[in-house]
Formats: C-alpha cells, sequence, structure tokens
C-alpha cells in the first residue's frame, strides 16, 4: 500500500520510492532494498505499477515505475482494508476490558 501511495505521486525509481516513504512517514518505515525490490516485482507481476529503463539524476540508468489503473483501484481497495483493520485495533485497544 505505501508503495501504491507513494507513486500515485508520480513516476519514480527504487530508491526515489524508498526515499520519499522515509520522508513521509518521518523515519517511520524505512524500506529497504531488499524488501522494497521483491515488492516492486510482485506489484508490477500483478499489473499495479509498470516499470520503465530511464537516467536519474545522477544520470544511472534507473527503472522508473509508474501506478497503473488497475494499481489505482488495488490501492483504493487496500485502503478501505487498511482503515478497517485499523478500526478494529483501535477499538480492541480502547475498550475498557
Amino acid at each position: 500500500m505505501l508503495v501504491l501511495r507513494t507513486l500515485q505521486l508520480g513516476p519514480m525509481h527504487g530508491l526515489g520510492i524508498s526515499d520519499r516513504i522515509k520522508q513521509i512517514t518521518l523515519g517511520v518505515f524505512a524500506v529497504r532494498a531488499g524488501s522494497l525490490f521483491p515488492a516492486l516485482y510482485r506489484l508490477e507481476r500483478n499489473g499495479w505499477i509498470e516499470g520503465r529503463w530511464g537516467e536519474s539524476e545522477n544520470h544511472r540508468r534507473a527503472k522508473y515505475y509508474v501506478l497503473t489503473r488497475s494499481g489505482r483501484g488495488q490501492l483504493t481497495k487496500e485502503k478501505r482494508k487498511w482503515n478497517k483493520a485499523f478500526s478494529a485495533v483501535n477499538r480492541l485497544l480502547e475498550a475498557e476490558l
């Protein structure tokens, strides 16, 4: 969900995605390459993102990922699931036991 949401902002390469997630979450989530790239491959296989080769800011070849229409739909579903799970956990934590 975090990757899909980040790509909603526009095309990014892997390091840019990782940096943006860390920045937006104020360092709470630091996505390492060992987790990020398998996730990117899975998201690409599912058709939720597309990868295109290009040149990075430092003139190196990099794969830039974009969110697809299917990915936007999946993001909507993931947000609903997250909100439902968050609400359930919050109810449990706030319940008088």
